[in-house]
């Protein structure tokens, strides 16, 4: 069983209003009107709330280090931190509200400024093109009323801890990013720590050993929420834990927020917090993590023309070292990354504690036919026993979107009674209606849903909101069936023009694809070669149609052998090919069961291909069942293939793997009787007629 301890956990849940910092920095904001559009305010409100965190937590410090820097301007930046008591510092006798005393060199002693914090704390502010918005902010008198107000701002980590900072950041990239795509930037809390607690509810007995080393990483670290969230409950039971937090980030205003942080939260190795793409390297490449935990971009192309740049080839250069890269179990299209993180999150995991909780949308679970690099990933996955449990979540969770979203459980360490099993957990009705909106954000999930939800999943015991299956339920073969080739041939008007909208005489003469290469402004050579073999066999093909106008009658042959010495007595004098004599004859013939079974000069029964079928047919289960159920009642003479040929030059692939999860979560609900509906709809008439008549006195 789970540890309760973890599943009992109560997080102090209790709002952390923010709205008086937010508010205030906002009205900073909107003093750049007119200079910004309000998506831009962000390259100047984002670098100004991180250099004010950073001044007030140097703050009790700051006249040490100016003084030891004075007396020794080459004094080791490690022994600078130790007086600063954080992993940076600043040598300037500037601060905020000191550059606002002399407005008429605030631009250079502004920069002048930034230029004595350390190195690492520099890298942060250049990453956002920060002196370009001091200039601007100059040039439309926008600066000192900006370093002004930001001087009065209390931002101190004493009375703005870790947790409150990060809500107000993420409050801000919010407000940035309410446009954004769905699921960038920003995971509201309430999603983190139940993520956080589905992720920590067992096999986790080893963080509790004094002084362990724990690691956590998140690819797609955002302002470094899903990390601060790990931290923090995993040092509320392991106080003497090492937890060291790995984040990659692309976004460069997201890293620098997450990087600040975790310098002033005290993290040692700041550096494992890196603005990178995911999908162009893996930055902690040979460190395995104890936990992965992320939110990647929902439908963000990775290849095409609107994938950024150099990733397609990062990723395709990956791709080639198979199994040795991380993508070694297939690509998904290219439109659609968030595969390739889960993948990247198997490859990052701990080989043998390894485990991950990973957000994504209803694509991964379903998308692509059965060769597909989604449908394989699956199957990968599925046969490696690497998918512990997919919950559900409820829809409007998110500020950026109303979407349905899943939390894949990902685990190299599964306890006994969930190897080979994967479990589906349908929480989409646990939640609370939010008082207010949040941008698309409706709903959150409450303390109380946290614990049903995780629950649920550690109980591992089947219900209406939980089933569990073998993992070879969501594996399948992709068959073909057919029926025996019996047609019946005829020469009548309707079948005539059935033949030509099959397009039997297309490859001859197609009126349609003539007129198109007669329109064509610029045709090419082939075009115009195209065209005159056309053009030189249409008196062939009206005298064809003419012909076989003629010939016209009742009667009905039932093998070709009887029809197609008549077609040819008909069509002598217009064309003896017998390639396209064969195609008139397919053109005019339909499926009749009354009709001879054709087959090969071997005697083999010839299928025929117009009424080819796939069924999907679950792994475990035999064909001959499958048919004997699904097929044979309805046709009894429909034959199975299964084409699969993994030898061949081009690999023939035809067993794949779906996650079709609603599917198994489906209520019948009785349809509304038609008497009810009546009612209804003349409730409703007389309702318009009513208003109609007022409207028009």
């Amino acid at each position: 069983m789970a540890d309760k301890k973890i599943i009992d956990a109560m997080w102090d849940d209790s709002p952390i209003d923010v709205s008086s910092e937010v508010n205030f920095i906002w009205s900073i904001a909107n003093k750049l009107r007119g200079t910004y559009q309000s998506d831009k305010y962000k390259d100047v409100i984002i670098p100004m709330v991180i250099i004010r965190r950073f001044e007030c937590a140097l703050a009790p410090t700051k006249a040490k280090v100016v003084e030891m820097f004075k007396a020794n301007p080459n004094y080791p930046a490690k022994a600078m931190y130790r007086l600063s008591g954080f992993q940076f510092y600043n040598t300037s006798e500037f601060d905020l509200a000191e550059l606002v005393n002399d407005s008429d060199h605030l631009a250079a002693n502004f920069k002048a400024y930034i230029q004595g914090f350390s190195a690492n704390i520099q890298d942060i502010i250049k990453s956002l093109d920060f002196d370009k918005q001091i200039d601007k902010m100059d040039k439309n008198n926008r600066l000192l009323s900006v370093v002004k107000a930001f001087s009065e701002l209390d931002l101190n980590p004493i009375t703005i801890d870790n947790v409150r900072m990060g809500y107000i950041f993420e409050e801000l990239i919010r407000k940035f990013s309410e446009n954004a795509e769905a699921g960038d930037h920003y995971t509201g809390r309430d999603i983190i720590k139940l993520m956080v607690n589905i992720l920590l509810a067992e096999g986790c007995d080893d963080i509790f050993d004094n002084g362990k080393v724990i690691t956590v990483l998140d690819q797609a670290c955002g302002t470094g929420g899903m990390l601060s969230t790990s931290y923090n409950f995993i040092k509320r039971y392991n106080p003497t834990a090492d937890v060291r937090l790995f984040g990659q980030e692309i976004n460069p205003e997201s890293y620098a927020i997450c990087l600040a942080e975790m310098m002033i939260k005290g993290q040692k190795n700041a550096e494992n917090i890196c603005y990178q793409d995911t999908m162009k390297a893996d930055h902690f490449k040979g460190t395995k993590m104890r936990f992965v935990i992320e939110n990647p971009p929902f439908g963000t192309p990775w290849g095409g023309k609107d994938a950024a740049e150099g990733v397609e080839q990062a990723v395709q250069t990956e791709y080639a070292k198979g199994f040795d890269g991380r993508w070694g179990a297939g690509l998904p299209g290219s439109s659609d990354m968030q595969m390739l993180f889960l993948q990247s999150a198997i490859d990052k995991m701990d080989d043998n504690l390894g485990r991950a909780a990973v957000i994504e949308n209803g694509s991964p679970l379903f998308s692509g036919g059965t060769a597909s690099g989604e449908s394989q990933i699956r199957r990968w996955m599925l046969e490696n026993d690497l998918i512990e449990a997919i919950i559900a979540l409820p829809v409007d969770l998110f500020y950026n979107t109303g979407i349905a979203t899943y939390i894949w459980v990902l685990s190299k360490n599964k306890r006994p009674e969930r190897k080979g099993k994967i479990q589906l957990i349908d929480a989409s009705s646990f939640f609370k209606k939010l008082r207010k909106a949040l941008g698309d954000k409706k709903n959150e999930i409450s303390p109380e849903d946290r614990t049903i939800i995780t629950r649920l999943y550690a109980d591992f015991v089947e219900n209406e909101y939980c089933k569990i299956y073998d993992n070879e339920e969501f594996i399948y073969r992709e068959y073909v069936v057919m029926q025996p080739l019996q047609r019946s041939y005829a020469i009548t008007e309707e079948r005539i023009q059935a033949m030509l909208s099959k397009g039997s005489l297309s490859s001859f003469y197609d009126p349609a694809k003539v007129e198109e290469l007669e329109n064509m402004a610029e045709p090419t050579g082939k075009d115009v070669k195209k065209l005159e073999a056309y053009q030189n066999n249409l008196p062939v093909y009206e005298a064809i149609l003419a012909t076989l106008s003629s010939a016209v009658s009742d009667e009905v042959y039932y093998s070709p052998a009887a029809f197609m010495p008549v077609l040819t007595k008909a069509l002598v004098t217009s064309t003896a090919d017998k390639k396209l004599l064969e195609k008139i004859a397919d053109g005019l013939s339909v499926m009749d069961k009354k009709a001879e079974i054709q087959k090969d000069k071997k005697g083999n029964i010839i299928y025929d291909k117009e009424t080819k079928d796939t069924e999907l047919v679950k792994f475990e289960e035999s064909i001959e069942d499958y048919m004997a159920r699904e097929v044979l009642p309805h046709i009894p003479d429909a034959q199975w293939f299964f084409e699969e040929n993994l030898g061949a030059k081009k690999p023939v692939v035809k067993t794949g793997a779906e996650i079709p999860f609603t599917r198994y979560f489906y209520k019948y609900q009785q349809p509304v009787p038609s008497e009810e509906l009546e009612a209804k709809f003349m409730e409703l008439e007389l309702s318009v007629s009513e208003r109609v008549a007022k409207l028009f006195e």
